[in-house]
């Protein structure tokens, strides 16, 4: 598993960390009861403090993609269908937000962000 980090990146550490396992997960390339990096090996391997990836992998848990367990470490839980495809819901809806926002910023119209994305459906389709 490689996880980068940018100091460019207007994420903090802890969130980019999150975000690549999340993206991960759900793109099957870490299933289910794979294992972590522990949270003092992954702070070694991306030179950063064990705060920073304890707390990325707090967060993981609180949102259902791994569960700790004492003494033997983190592991990726197995994913209910309808909360995978919420997750990738919300996903979807972030990044069409940030497009739309470009969009605007761009001069386009409602007509236009709309006549796009139905162009770049049916090209997807192609």
């Amino acid at each position: 598993m490689h996880i980068q980090l940018s100091n460019a990146s207007d994420k903090p550490i802890y969130e980019q960390i999150t975000t690549q396992l999340k993206e991960a997960i759900l793109a099957n390339r870490l299933q289910a009861g794979d294992a972590l990096p522990s949270i003092r090996a992954l702070a070694k391997d991306l030179q950063i403090s064990v705060m920073t990836t304890k707390r990325a992998y707090a967060d993981l848990e609180r949102d259902g993609f791994i569960e700790t367990v004492a003494g033997k470490g983190s592991f990726v839980t197995e994913r209910n269908q309808d909360f995978l495809r919420e997750e990738l819901l919300r996903q979807v809806e972030v990044h069409v937000q940030k497009a739309i926002r470009i969009a605007k910023t761009a001069g386009l119209s409602t007509a236009e962000i709309q006549e796009l994305l139905l162009l770049l459906l049916e090209e997807d389709h192609s």
